[in-house]
């Protein structure tokens, strides 16, 4: 069968296509590449297309069978300053995808949703029950678009599973896609640059907060495991499983500075670095609770922080010199 992966040309999408390719499953690609590449897309069928081209997207939606659906705005900081670009995209572009779906009769769908949803939680680790009450824009669209999904699945019968991301970091291991985003807002790969001649030193974001050693903790787990938890949940679905929200993380946080020493032991190389402030909105420790996961899927995050670095750091070595 077709899984159609919208937002294919992007980080988490170019990854899912991969794992979907190696379960077996045929891939058809959907970016408008405003933020994908189209070299994530290489050896795949791509359609250049936006969710708000609904004829574009309907003749891909009529070739398949499910969808992922990956292409959201995902900068916090940015959804702040011009909330209308992310429910322009985030809303009217989800609801734009939902409704193709309907119309052309499919009624499967993985969803890239986020721990934002959850905004500054009151226990750690987080449970899927936790109260969903996100703190910005992009929390809120993607909460919005969880929502969504869940009144389709109650009037139409649209089966759903909203996977909540923690932070995914890494690269495939086969050195065929890994992280490059314009700007790069995530630690890993920009500490992986801090220890190369070019790159800038490292902004860390408050050196006070109520953790072992000061630094914000964060739940990291490898893209590859991301990419294959939303497989298990697309066989759930097809399998007649009913609608899901999991999260999708380690249980386990590491500190900014043990990323630095885990990159510095990767690397060889000092982490150039410059203590900042803290960022207004974040939590000290943000953390998944994944045993639902486990529980629903069979599915539990395999790589360990060394892992998800040194894939980060073959990939950076092999596309920036």
């Amino acid at each position: 069968m077709t899984v159609l992966v919208v937002g294919g040309a992007g980080y988490i999408g170019s990854h899912a296509a991969r794992v979907l390719r190696r379960h077996g499953f045929d891939v058809l690609l959907y970016d408008n590449l405003s933020t994908g590449h189209a070299a994530l897309a290489k050896g795949f069928e791509l359609v250049v297309g936006d969710v708000t081209e609904t004829g574009k997207l309907a003749d891909a939606m009529k070739r398949s069978q499910a969808v992922m659906h990956f292409a959201a705005h995902a900068y916090v900081g940015e959804s702040v300053k011009d909330p209308r670009k992310y429910f322009r995209n985030n809303v009217e572009g989800g609801l734009a995808l939902l409704n193709t779906a309907l119309e052309t009769g499919l009624r499967h769908v993985i969803f890239s949703s986020t721990c934002a949803v959850y905004g500054i939680p009151a226990q750690v680790p987080i449970g899927e029950d936790a109260p969903r009450q996100p703190v910005n824009p992009y929390g809120v669209s993607k909460l919005f678009f969880e929502r969504a999904l869940e009144a389709y699945d109650v009037a139409y019968g649209l089966r759903f599973a909203s996977l909540r991301y923690f932070n995914a970091a890494g690269a495939d291991e086969t050195g065929e896609t890994g992280e490059c985003h314009d700007p790069e807002t995530h630690l890993i790969p920009l500490a992986l640059g801090a220890a190369t001649e070019q790159g800038a030193p490292l902004q860390v974001f408050g050196g006070d907060y109520p953790t072992a050693d000061g630094t914000c903790i964060r739940d990291y787990i490898h893209v590859t495991d991301l990419a294959e938890a939303h497989v298990k949940a697309l066989e759930h679905l097809l399998g007649g499983g009913s609608s899901i929200a999991l999260n999708l993380g380690t249980g386990r946080g590491h500190s900014v500075k043990e990323v630095i020493t885990a990159v510095e032991a990767i690397t060889g190389r000092p982490v150039r670095k410059q203590l900042g402030p803290r960022r207004a909105g974040d939590p000290p420790a943000l953390v998944a609770d994944p045993r639902r996961a486990e529980g629903v899927l069979g599915w539990k995050a395999k790589r360990s922080l060394a892992e998800i670095v040194s894939t980060a750091w073959q990939w950076l070595q092999r596309n920036h010199g």
